[in-house]
């Protein structure tokens, strides 16, 4: 089931609603979302976990924006403790192969196809999975970073995330067999008395603290990243919102934006998001269920 809200119109020429705010069929609030993306043809797209839910990657919040779990380690422990970065990394030594094997779903391959049919412009992602790129997407703008990539903050030298696991495995044989449920971005659950085991590698080239190339809880998005991703926001002349709460604040004020300057903004979530009260249009469904039929509506052929 799906539910359609529809506010007051953030454009000139208003989305006609499909029906009135309530419970429905998805097929019943397509042709609406349809009609968005003929009628503005820079419609930018911003994603969140919720769309790779479907590729086995676990997201952070549940259907009413809570936060599922304990909290992740913030970017300022991280470099200062020790402790933290042993944390980190033997939870990533077993949670990162899983999500590094993960694959693009139906809402990937359904975006990419939308986008190279010209219906979407940029793609700005709050995920760190790389899956809109596998998925055949260009113009990704990975707001959070890469979590395949790891990078030194001493001599800012960057390296494959595959490279940094053969060398915490090297390092850490007696964690290699060890199994443990995935959480998100690369997570694992694991005994906090294991930490103390694990030994962290350093950066092969200078001896330096590793870091995984992602913008971490607590951290700001880096400045030209911030910029670029604004200036797709200002370009635009629609937004559509796929998976995610926008409960961070670097995600919510892009479509506050573009809500500001009245533009439209709809989304397809399951559950409830920060910028309800701006939306035109949202469709409370799997990404991966709604956006494959919106492709096929508009003709866009496979990717």
């Amino acid at each position: 089931m799906s539910q359609i809200l529809t506010g007051s119109a953030l454009s000139t020429e208003p989305i006609e609603s499909t029906g009135s705010t309530g419970s429905t069929d998805p097929a019943a609030a397509l042709p609406a979302l349809a009609q968005l993306l003929r009628r503005h043809r820079q419609v930018v797209v911003l994603t969140g976990a919720g769309i790779s839910t479907a590729s086995g990657i676990p997201d952070y919040r549940d259907d009413t924006g809570v936060r599922r779990g304990r909290l992740p380690i913030q970017g300022d422990e991280f470099r200062r403790s020790a402790a933290a970065r042993q944390r980190y990394w033997a939870r990533s030594m077993l949670g990162w192969p899983r999500l590094a094997q993960a694959a693009p779903n139906a809402a990937h391959r359904a975006l990419a196809q939308l986008q190279q049919a010209g219906y979407l412009g940029a793609i700005v992602t709050q995920n760190v999975d790389g899956l809109h790129q596998q998925a055949g997407s260009g113009e990704v703008i990975e707001l959070h970073g890469s979590i395949h990539a790891v990078r030194c903050l001493a001599c800012a030298s960057v390296y494959p995330r595959a490279q940094i696991q053969q060398e915490l495995a090297r390092c850490n044989p007696a964690f290699t067999h060890l199994q443990a449920a995935p959480l998100p971005d690369g997570d694992a659950q694991l005994d906090p008395e294991a930490d103390a085991a694990f030994h962290v590698p350093d950066c092969p080239a200078c001896g330096g603290v590793l870091q995984p190339d992602v913008v971490f809880f607590g951290d700001g998005v880096p400045a030209a990243r911030s910029a670029q991703a604004e200036a797709a926001a200002r370009a635009c002349d629609a937004m559509l919102v796929v998976g995610s709460s926008l409960m961070v604040l670097s995600g919510f004020r892009l479509p506050r934006m573009v809500a500001e300057a009245g533009k439209p903004v709809v989304a397809i979530n399951r559950g409830v998001t920060r910028a309800d009260a701006l939306l035109s249009l949202k469709l409370q469904a799997d990404a991966e269920a709604v956006l494959p039929r919106l492709a096929a509506l508009l003709g866009a052929p496979s990717a």
